[in-house]
């Protein structure tokens, strides 16, 4: 099983047409063979006192992807790019990062 955290930055304001963008792709996304997770998510702040916040204008996808095979299927997949492109205009930045279980 791998995780995936990607952390995206939107340009200011831009959440709720990048959200709306994201939620009509989710639907294909939890459809692909070996997608187990797919969700968006924002900072619940002062939950911990340990907590880093994140920039503003900034949501974390939390995935989780059954292998490396699926995940790499998911970033090729048709509706990845459809969706990359209409994402562009409101993203200003994203790192990704792929863990695995200890």
């Amino acid at each position: 099983m791998l995780h995936v955290i990607a952390t995206v930055t939107l340009a200011p304001g831009q959440r709720d047409a990048w959200l709306a963008a994201f939620n009509q792709v989710r639907p294909a996304v939890l459809a692909e063979d070996g997608c187990e997770a797919y969700e968006a998510t924002a900072e619940e702040p002062g939950v911990l006192g340990a907590q880093s916040p994140l920039p503003p204008d900034t949501v974390v996808i939390v995935e989780r992807w059954r292998d490396g095979a699926a995940l790499q299927a998911h970033s090729t997949a048709p509706h990845m790019t459809a969706y990359r492109a209409a994402v562009k205009p409101f993203v200003k930045g994203v790192a990704i990062h792929v863990l695995r279980p200890l």
